[in-house]
């Protein structure tokens, strides 16, 4: 009879409301909705209310957005002194029920409204479109920070491996996928249909995305792979209008020569390690015959580098000749190397992120090319140098595993010699 009773209150509550109608006609503010959600209400009409919020979020302008932001920030935020003395009681009591408590305090509000929020169809795109808007106000509102912390908590979890298909695009692929992939391209653009069809069509290219169930158009990342008979040390020559393509079961070498990630909402989650990981499987289950999987990756930091080393006494006179453009192939290379294995963060891990991303992983720091990418891009940002990262499938764990550890970077005899080229002295000021 309590049940009954409970349900017909809880019904009452619900709907004996004519001032405060769900669904498109609900006046109540997003705040209001928020906590309606969050509140016995959001247990009967979770998804009716989850899609009101959700509605209401598209609509409102940027400075209504912030006002929300704000409203998780610290209305949904940790009751620290609750936390505390239930923290305290269970160092007395380490119980289940001390444990459950525990739990429960831990987490912040926000976190079960934006499960609650991911209810409806369609909703995780749109929680991830909403994310792309709290990391442009984290810019300039810090504190947002703490928000931001748990929507990244709960993407990984809804993003987990478990969840991401692996797919081949092809010249086959639908075309509104094939947009996305033009769109996308993060490393070396895709300048029309021709061009895209030369990375697709050829029985020597592949192209794996990742994609998530809860948004089947939409790919997460993905990669472009050629297959080759020897280790690439030209993206212009890869990507060549001109060039010949050999059969599939001829190539020996697989290269990744782009990674793109797709969705900016989901910024601080790495796809990248397992997509390349299953990529290597696949090809490695289609192409027995392959036995080499490199990179040909850029370096986007080198440029900005050099910058700040032209007053150095060591490197300055060479990093000019380098931005100058008159630095020989040596001199070139020998700076590259010099920043990939030297130039670190304050944490030490390598200045470059896609150094950071590629050892990370494993991979090998393998072979340095000059006047590899003469695009426009490619000349700004590393004067025109790529790299080769090698994932010799023997070496990968030990090799992340001295990474993660001790940040140390495995690079070859030929980049480490690189690095002891001797640089031409600075000009005497006298």
């Amino acid at each position: 009879m309590r049940h009954n009773r409970f349900l017909g209150d809880l019904l009452s509550q619900l709907f004996d409301r004519p001032d405060k109608m769900r669904g498109k006609d609900d006046n109540r503010s997003i705040q209001e909705l928020s906590h309606a959600l969050m509140s016995t209400e959001g247990d009967v009409s979770g998804p009716t209310l989850a899609s009101t919020i959700i509605e209401r979020y598209a609509d409102i302008e940027d400075h209504e957005k912030l006002e929300f932001f704000n409203f998780l920030n610290t209305q949904l935020d940790l009751d620290a002194g609750k936390l505390v003395e239930t923290a305290t009681r269970y160092a007395a009591d380490q119980s289940v029920s001390a444990f459950r408590d525990l739990s429960k305090v831990s987490e912040p509000k926000r976190q079960e409204l934006l499960r609650r929020l991911n209810q409806p169809t369609g909703a995780t795109q749109k929680l991830v479109s909403m994310r792309c808007d709290l990391i442009r106000f984290v810019r300039s509102n810090p504190d947002l920070g703490r928000t931001d912390i748990d929507f990244v908590h709960l993407l990984r979890s809804w993003f987990n491996r478990g969840f991401l298909v692996l797919r081949q695009i092809d010249w086959d692929t639908p075309a509104r996928i094939l947009d996305k992939i033009v769109a996308y391209e993060a490393v070396h653009q895709i300048s029309d249909l021709d061009d895209l069809r030369r990375r697709l069509f050829p029985s020597d290219r592949r192209c794996f995305a990742f994609f998530h169930p809860a948004m089947p158009d939409e790919p997460l990342i993905f990669v472009e792979v050629a297959l080759t008979s020897e280790i690439p040390g030209s993206i212009d020559a890869l990507l060549s209008d001109f060039r010949l393509p050999i059969r599939a079961e001829q190539a020996s070498v697989a290269a990744f020569y782009s990674i793109s990630n797709c969705q900016k909402g989901l910024a601080g989650i790495n796809f990248g390690n397992q997509l390349i990981k299953q990529v290597v499987a696949e090809l490695s289950s289609e192409f027995p015959e392959l036995v080499t999987f490199v990179t040909l990756s850029p370096m986007p930091g080198f440029n900005r580098w050099l910058a700040d080393e032209t007053t150095n006494a060591e490197h300055g006179n060479s990093a000019q000749a380098v931005l100058a453009g008159s630095a020989s192939r040596e001199t070139l290379c020998a700076m590259a190397a010099r920043y990939l294995l030297f130039a670190k963060r304050a944490d030490g891990l390598p200045l470059d992120p896609v150094s950071r991303f590629h050892l990370g992983n494993g991979a090998q720091l393998y072979e340095i090319h000059a006047n590899a990418d003469l695009s426009a891009n490619g000349n700004a940002q590393s004067s025109g140098v790529m790299v080769n990262y090698l994932y010799d499938l023997g070496s990968v764990e030990s090799h992340h595993d001295a990474f993660a550890t001790h940040a140390e970077i495995q690079a070859s005899r030929s980049v480490r010699a690189l690095a002891t080229v001797p640089l031409a002295p600075a000009p005497s000021s006298t």
